[in-house]
């Protein structure tokens, strides 16, 4: 068993993520997300889906990114 980094809980279903060279631990999916989520830099949104990344900044969508000045960037229809 292992205890999850976000809430504590010692589960025994736990699973670990690596990412970027480090190994998270979480007993849920929704922790997982509360933990590794990006937070778009505009309207502070956890993003779940794809997002997207200008020169090195996250947002949630096209909308956001246009709105602190990121040009050319447009969503997929």
């Amino acid at each position: 068993m292992a205890r999850c980094e976000v809430c504590g809980n010692d589960y025994g279903m736990s699973f670990e993520v690596h990412a970027q060279g480090a190994v998270h631990v979480f007993d849920c999916f929704s922790c997982a997300i509360h933990r590794m989520a990006p937070i778009c830099e505009h309207c502070r949104v956890q993003i779940i889906g794809q997002g997207v990344e200008a020169e090195g900044h996250w947002y949630c969508g096209a909308h956001c990114a246009r709105a602190e000045g990121r040009a050319g960037i447009v969503d997929r229809v």
